[in-house]
């Protein structure tokens, strides 16, 4: 699993030109998913996503989480994120979970963040979506279950 994460002023998604989401101060997350992914994976993200501390404090510093700013969060599925291109010049998503897969999967997750008490807006799964956002910071963390999760 991989997840990009962007603190965000603002952000939307259109489908077809209508806003399908929009959140205020948070964050957008661009959330891939692998072969062998599954609910316990999901589980430790949400936690750290919910957790990071990366929104300022009175003094300046990145000490607060998105729970302490009672932020939202635009979660945007990108199977994307797992583009191989160490080979020829177009990418290979042989690695990406399959729909069948990664629907569930992206379902999971964004129940998740809901349960944790976090306001959430959403795109829709394998559709053609236009994503604006405006940076904070710019802040962009990335997040692998590879890495977090060993």
């Amino acid at each position: 699993m991989k997840v990009i994460v962007q603190r965000v002023k603002e952000s939307s998604v259109s489908i077809d030109g209508h806003v399908k989401g929009h959140i205020e101060k948070g964050y957008m997350v661009l959330v891939g998913f692998c072969e062998g992914d599954n609910q316990e994976i999901i589980d430790r993200i949400v936690d750290k996503i919910i957790h990071l501390r990366v929104f300022e404090d009175e003094q300046g510093k990145m000490n607060l989480s998105l729970k302490d700013v009672n932020g939202s969060i635009l979660s945007i599925s990108q199977f994307t994120l797992y583009a191989d291109c160490r080979k020829g010049r177009r990418p290979s998503f042989i690695t990406a979970a399959k729909p069948d897969v990664a629907i569930p999967l992206y379902n999971y997750f964004n129940q998740r963040i809901k349960d944790s008490g976090i306001y959430l807006e959403t795109g829709v799964f394998g559709a053609d979506m236009k994503v604006s956002l405006i940076n904070d910071g710019p802040v962009t963390i990335i997040l692998d279950s590879q890495d977090i999760c060993k």
